[in-house]
């Protein structure tokens, strides 16, 4: 081999860079793994900051303007809350979401409950009646408002013509300031109990039978049975339905709009339909979004609340 004359330490800095490049390489790779989950759910939560946590903070933001959307915003402070909060209609808003909400879910969870019971059973006849029962809640509700609208016409409704051919007098059921909330909350709870059944049956299907034949060979009765076994194994998915149901109702608004239209005189109004009028009626931007915060702050709070309440009443099948 012929000598060129120079020793192995001239050839150091060529070889230098392919160890640097591999390094590179390898932390490149490194930095692509731990940067792909990130990359994954980045479109979803560019979807929640934009359509979520955008609207939130740019309606507490608004609720310190007073604005008709045409003119200029004119900062009031608290003004906006000032105002709703020595509204004496406000106060009878809420009453009307709280009554709503409150029969509403109570009847509906517990009509679910002791349907459930009743069509556990994996049987041809049961499962025909779960259909029925479950349909209501897949059709829109427009198409609900506008049956029972017709349903309970005092003048023509199906409703007062049955009680009519039974001897009984006819109800105003959308135009009697005392029932009309009443027929809304009988209206929510038609459509929605069909869910909550077939929730809690799949529940129910889901607890261990063994747990049953140890209550029937301890001669345990049914009830005895249902409250010790049946609703604590079901206590997580009745947990959610009952949150999930209080936050529903709180925002309830289409059925209002299309049924009653907040009336009559205030006596089905509710605040998501309040707002809806402040804001797109009225075009008082500013009060709608304090009223918006102020829906906010309460579903928050209720959460908060029914957590602390009933979080650890759960039973979880892991916990000892």
């Amino acid at each position: 081999m012929r000598d060129t004359g120079k020793t192995i330490e001239a050839y150091l800095p060529l070889a230098m860079p392919i160890p640097r490049m591999a390094a590179a390489e390898k932390y490149l790779r490194r930095a692509a793994r731990a940067a792909t989950p990130y990359m994954m759910v980045a479109p979803a939560i560019w979807s929640l900051c934009v359509f979520v946590v955008y609207p939130i903070l740019y309606m507490i933001w608004l609720s310190a303007f007073r604005w008709d959307m045409i003119g200029p915003k004119i900062y009031v402070g608290l003004g906006n809350f000032a105002e709703l909060f020595s509204n004496p209609d406000f106060y009878v808003v809420m009453g009307n979401t709280f009554r709503f909400m409150f029969f509403s879910v109570s009847i509906s969870i517990v009509g679910a409950l002791l349907l459930a019971v009743y069509l556990k059973a994996k049987t041809r006849t049961n499962a025909i009646l779960q259909s029925f029962i479950f349909t209501p809640y897949i059709i829109s509700m427009v198409s609900v408002a506008f049956m029972w609208v017709w349903l309970m016409n005092s003048e023509y409704g199906l409703l007062n013509f049955i009680l009519g051919k039974a001897g009984a007098s006819g109800v105003r059921w959308l135009e009697d300031a005392s029932v009309a909330m009443y027929s809304m909350i009988i209206v929510a709870v038609w459509k929605g109990l069909g869910y909550n059944v077939i929730i809690l049956i799949s529940a129910m299907h889901a607890i261990p039978n063994q747990l049953y034949e140890a209550a029937a060979l301890d001669n345990t009765k049914p009830l005895k049975t249902f409250f010790r076994i049946t609703l604590p194994m079901i206590s997580p998915t009745l947990f959610f339905l009952t949150l999930m149901n209080i936050i529903a109702a709180f925002k309830v608004f289409e059925q209002v709009a299309l049924m009653t239209g907040g009336g009559p005189i205030n006596a089905t109004n509710t605040l998501v339909f309040d707002i809806y009028q402040f804001g797109f009626k009225f075009y008082q931007l500013g009060y709608a979004s304090a009223q918006g915060v102020v829906l906010m702050a309460l579903i928050a709070v209720c959460t908060a609340a029914y957590f602390g309440a009933l979080a650890r009443r759960v039973h979880y099948g892991g916990e000892a």
